[in-house]
């Protein structure tokens, strides 16, 4: 791993690697000691006009490529991910986004997943044909790629969700400008170098890491730029909107979530609480599509809550390279501080601890449960990003789904029942997303179409959605029977 660690990254530009234009550097830190990893380069708006004229010089030559070879391309790449993205890339996930090993590996595998899917929806741009009143004319409708698309990725799944807003983008022909985050850039640059590898024109993908305000902000406002695809905070994602709106180019923004799980009365309140586990702590909590607002139904609500406990304190956190570890740190000291501020404003507002409450050590901050928040606490209206959910209860399913649509965001959502009436009768309602019967609110499928209303975002991501969003529709009509 030393080509990652304890070195200089430069940023990745026609396929090379060089120093920023300015010469600004940042430390890269791991959460798992909150010491250096590596220096990157810090790019500025002069390296942002070199990186997507270079993305315009590879739009040609990827998007000209035919489908069997741009198909070639994505399928090698999840060849040598499947093959060798363990030894490559697995200790990094772990040192760089703080991961759990278990977590990383799933990471890997669900790129591989991704990649190959993508490959699959390039021979999938289907256009179309309709009628016209005169016999002599024909109308037809294709699918062309946008263009350069700026890709702003996050640092919670930051190879998995990387590949998914660049591969799709890449399936349809565009050539992508990635900014990663901060906190995880080599990452980003060392999936550039697997695209590259396996055969996409070093032209087609560049890696900016660098700064919002000097770097991902110069990027979408860009006039180079085609298209905008952004995983990331809602606050972010309305500055990333407003931008793409000024330039009117398409944005595919998928942003936060506080998501509800609602356990009702009919299932077992073991069964319940060991799902609701699953699905609020997967990598302590920093998922948008994680249950950080479990509903209980009366009747059980005591039950589930003692199951509750349990659950959550049983897990093995902290240590990452433990096959049994659920999670390790947060991402950056930040993140314990809000976390901190949201619990200490709902339990001065009268919510009660369950459980948790405090840090492990270093950035492990302990699974934690409030009860009973006040509705306009921040903890219930804002998303935590971490390992803290709010338990309330519900007198029936009316008032489950009443306060499960009692939010801003709507991402994803989940219905704990044995009662298909019940759980399609949420599903319908809930104003969500998605919405996930039988499960936990956190669920993954490179098929699906994954996004939200509200604050969790604008468009769709994954599998046909994704190269739909970024494709443009042309008119093309021909006169057969004019003379000119």
């Amino acid at each position: 791993m030393s080509e990652y660690f304890n070195c200089d990254h430069g940023l990745y530009i026609n396929g090379l690697q060089r120093p920023a234009i300015n010469g600004d550097w940042f430390d890269v830190l791991s959460p798992l000691d909150e010491q250096p990893l590596a220096r990157v380069a810090s790019a500025s708006e002069k390296d942002v006009a070199e990186a997507v004229a270079v993305a315009a010089k590879g739009l040609v030559l990827w998007s000209a490529l035919p489908p069997k070879d741009r198909e070639a391309v994505l399928l090698k790449a999840a060849q040598i991910m499947e093959a060798e993205g363990e030894a490559r890339y697995l200790e990094l996930l772990i040192r760089e986004s703080g991961s759990s090993i278990t977590k990383a590996r799933f990471e890997i595998s669900y790129t591989v997943d991704l990649l190959r899917t993508a490959a699959g929806e390039v021979r999938r741009l289907y256009g179309d044909t309709f009628p016209n009143d005169r016999p002599d004319r024909m109308s037809m409708v294709f699918r062309e790629p946008l263009g350069v698309v700026a890709v702003v990725s996050p640092y919670n799944a930051p190879l998995a969700l990387l590949c998914k807003m660049a591969a799709f983008p890449l399936a349809a022909g565009n050539s992508v400008v990635i900014k990663p985050s901060e906190e995880t850039p080599i990452i980003a640059l060392a999936f550039a170098k697997l695209l590259v590898e396996a055969g996409l024109p070093a032209e087609a993908v560049s890696v900016l890491p660098g700064f919002g305000l000097q770097c991902g902000a110069p990027l979408v406002n860009h006039p180079g730029i085609d298209g905008i695809a952004l995983t990331g905070s809602t606050q972010t994602g309305k500055m990333i909107g407003a931008a793409a709106m000024q330039r009117m180019v398409p944005a595919q923004l998928e942003l936060g979530g506080k998501s509800a799980l609602l356990v009702l009365r009919d299932v077992d309140p073991e069964r319940a609480a060991a799902i609701a586990v699953a699905g609020m702590f997967n990598h302590g909590g920093q998922i948008c599509m994680a249950n950080s607002r479990i509903i209980v139904e009366a009747p059980i609500y005591d039950a589930f809550c003692a199951a509750i406990k349990r659950e959550a304190e049983a897990l093995e956190i902290g240590n990452v390279f433990d096959n049994q570890c659920a999670y390790g740190p947060l991402i950056n000291r930040r993140a314990v501080e809000k976390i901190q501020a949201h619990q200490t404003d709902a339990l001065a507002r009268g919510a009660t601890l369950l459980c948790g409450g405090k840090i492990r050590e270093g950035l492990v901050y302990e699974p934690t449960l409030l009860l009973s928040p006040p509705l306009d606490a921040s903890i219930w209206r804002e998303e935590s990003f971490g390992p803290l959910a709010s338990i309330v209860s519900a007198a029936d399913l009316d008032e489950a789904i009443e306060l499960a649509n009692d939010s801003d965001y709507g991402l994803s959502a989940g219905v704990l029942t044995l009662n298909m009436q019940w759980g399609f009768t949420a599903a319908r309602r809930i104003k969500a997303g998605a919405v996930h019967i039988g499960m936990h609110s956190f669920q993954s499928n490179a098929l699906a179409p994954v996004g939200g209303s509200g604050y969790s975002g604008v468009g769709r991501s994954g599998g046909k959605f994704s190269t739909k969003e970024f494709t443009e529709l042309k008119w093309i009509s021909v006169e057969l029977g004019a003379a000119l």
